[in-house]
């Protein structure tokens, strides 16, 4: 499928080839949210089961932990039928092919996690169950609660959130090594602030 691309260049002299800006703006707000829910995650689970601390502070921790996957969830969802039917640029020409290779092996199982790990969350907190969000706000119910069910699923959630956490680390690695030792265009390509 045509993608997109603006007229800049690469230190090579190549065109540079960039996501489209609904791709990069769904990129960047994915971003933004799990930079605010991993620490989130981890900060209530230490007061609440870690230091058995249930006060307003733990649950606006949750309430927000809670609001926040659901919105991941829905972006993940929107990204993939997005990059299904919109396609994606071909990967960078300074790319070796072992290294597209696993370029588009992280990509495809990030997204896999973003829909994963939000999803065993609602789960989980179905069985246990603890719907509300805030105040009268609660989100719907799936399945029966069930707190051996729940206990198994939590487990699943961080030990997926965890997994999510490291190929994360992997491709900002890959990208801050384009960035500063390859020095080609691979960053550019996700940048905001261009026209395409």
């Amino acid at each position: 499928m045509p993608i997109s691309t603006s007229p800049e260049t690469d230190v090579h002299g190549d065109r540079i080839k960039r996501y489209r800006p609904t791709a990069r703006v769904l990129h960047w707000l994915t971003v933004l949210l799990l930079v605010m829910q991993f620490p989130i995650g981890l900060y209530m689970v230490y007061r609440g089961p870690g230091q058995n601390v249930w006060d307003v502070v733990t649950n606006t921790l949750y309430a927000g932990h809670k609001s926040i996957g659901v919105v991941v969830l829905v972006l993940a969802v929107t990204r993939l039928v997005y990059r299904l039917s919109v396609g994606a640029p071909a990967p960078a020409q300074t790319l070796p092919a072992w290294q597209a290779l696993v370029s588009q092996l992280n990509h495809w199982s990030l997204y896999a996690l973003l829909l994963i790990v939000p999803s065993l969350g609602y789960l989980a907190i179905n069985y246990f169950p603890a719907l509300v969000i805030v105040g009268p706000i609660a989100l719907p119910a799936i399945v029966a609660p069930d707190r051996a069910m729940y206990a198994r699923v939590i487990d699943w959630h961080g030990i997926g959130a965890g997994i999510l956490a490291m190929l994360i680390a992997l491709h900002v690695a890959a990208v801050l090594y384009h960035r500063l030792i390859r020095r080609d265009e691979v960053l550019a390509r996700m940048l905001p602030g261009s026209t395409s």
